[in-house]
């Protein structure tokens, strides 16, 4: 993984997905921005803007590209092309 690439995830404490997605992340020393969507105002809106979807967590890569609510084969086979 490139060393200035960076991710944006939007997701919420609450949700088994985003803490699912968010230790992958961690233990891979992933350069992200974690993204509360109940606690920063307009989150949700720009979730659903990208993903076209409700569902969380949506994981935006440096290409533009995103994943929602990936499996942990899904988000770490995205994680080897990053």
């Amino acid at each position: 993984m490139a060393e200035t690439a960076s991710i944006t995830m939007y997701g919420a404490d609450w949700c088994s997905d985003c803490r699912r997605s968010k230790r992958l992340l961690d233990k891979v020393g992933a350069d992200y921005e974690y993204i509360d969507v109940e606690a920063i105002e307009d989150a949700t809106e720009k979730a659903r803007s990208i993903s076209g979807r409700t569902n969380i967590p949506v994981i935006v890569f440096p290409d533009g590209s995103h994943l929602v609510e990936p499996s942990d084969a899904e988000l770490g086979a995205k994680l080897a092309e990053v």
